[in-house]
This record gives structure tokens, sequence and C-alpha cells, in this order.
């Protein structure tokens, strides 16, 4: 009975790494997906790094407003 806290503690440590790992893997792929397609849009309308870099930097920051929101969620046990 007395391993039983030790061991949630852990599998709780374990969960958040799992958790971070995961959200790092959604930030890149989100920001290779957006800046892939901001790229195609900037070959079809012969305007440089416009869409493309406006893309990118909208996926970085939704990916993070949404790693925030279920951090608070989270923290406030919804």
């Amino acid at each position: 009975m007395l391993s039983t806290p030790k061991l949630h503690l852990s599998m709780t440590t374990y969960s958040s790494i799992l958790l971070l790992s995961a959200w790092g893997f959604v930030i890149a792929i989100a920001s290779f997906l957006f800046l892939y397609a901001g790229y195609w849009l900037d070959q079809l309308f012969s305007t440089s790094p416009t869409f493309m870099l406006g893309l990118f930097l909208l996926a970085v920051f939704i990916s993070i407003w949404r790693l925030f929101q279920e951090a608070w969620q989270r923290r406030n046990g919804l």
C-alpha cells in the first residue's frame, strides 16, 4: 500500500512528459504543413515570402495557444 502513491506520482510524471512531447510533434507538424501551404500559395500568386511566413506564424501561434489552453484545463482539473 505504501508504494501506490509513489507509483501514481511516477505515472503522472511520465504522462506529463508524454503530453509535452506530443505537443512538440503537433507544433512541428502544423508548422511544416502551414509552411508548405504558404510556399505553394506563394508560388501560385508569385508573392515571395508573404503567405509562407504568415501561415507559418499562424500555425505556431495557434499551436502554442492550444497548448496553453490544455495546460490551464489540466491545472484547473477539468
